[in-house]
């Protein structure tokens, strides 16, 4: 199995954060008794000092380079990656992918209707470089601006419906796609450190999400256990 993430803030992350991806790194070392990697062109977080991706202040400094890889952007969606991904999933040689996409395009880039058909030019961009992929997408998890911004939350909504009738849509037996269960009791205010990007908690409950999905659907590695990743 070779994994690559794709995201936007929520999962690149910020310098000093652990990250989502390293959750699901752990995870994967204490239950999936197979061989594995992480793919994907970037290794880099965020770093605010200089508003571009570039830092490697990882919050655990023992988070080997080799499973760093991701292509995820902050404030980069399904608009941004649509044309990226044949080549890094070429490149990488990937054939699952873990896909948190949709907020940033939403809140500044695309509506719903337009933001779902970059999906299905990303999937279709997925497919042209391996015909056999096979991805877990998660549904757009309103943030803090939603709360105030009725027109934006029916945005969020509606795409998140649209998300599904693609990932119907586009489901094959050789290339399956899953709809992932958004991360169960997520609170922004316990699991967000500013009402967007996820904290500790939050990042084990993304990672949980994905992880129920993979196990469920394709039996891939065991049940999420936080205390097993929770340093």
């Amino acid at each position: 199995m070779r994994i690559m993430f794709v995201g936007d803030s929520m999962t690149i992350g910020s310098a000093g954060d652990h990250t989502w991806r390293y959750r699901m790194w752990q995870h994967l070392n204490a239950s999936y008794g197979a061989p594995y990697k992480i793919v994907g062109p970037r290794r880099e977080l965020y770093d605010p000092s200089t508003g571009e991706a570039g830092s490697l202040d990882y919050g655990d400094p023992g988070f080997p380079e080799r499973c760093r890889g991701h292509l995820a952007g902050w404030g980069e969606g399904w608009l941004h990656m649509a044309p990226l991904i044949g080549d890094a999933v070429r490149q990488g040689k990937a054939d699952t992918l873990l896909i948190s996409l949709g907020l940033i395009d939403l809140g500044f880039y695309t509506d719903a209707d337009q933001t779902a058909a970059n999906v299905r030019r990303f999937f279709a961009e997925a497919r042209e470089a391996n015909p056999r992929i096979r991805a877990v997408l998660m549904p757009v998890i309103p943030n803090v601006r939603a709360l105030a911004d009725p027109p934006f939350a029916a945005e969020c909504e509606r795409f998140n419906e649209l998300l599904g009738k693609a990932v119907a849509d586009l489901d094959e037996p050789t290339s399956p796609l899953l709809l992932a269960s958004s991360p169960q009791g997520w609170d922004i205010d316990r699991d967000t450190y500013d009402g967007t990007h996820p904290n500790a908690a939050g990042e084990h409950l993304l990672a949980a999400a994905f992880a129920t999905a993979l196990h469920q659907a394709w039996d891939v590695a065991g049940p999420y256990a936080p205390a097993l990743s929770h340093r």
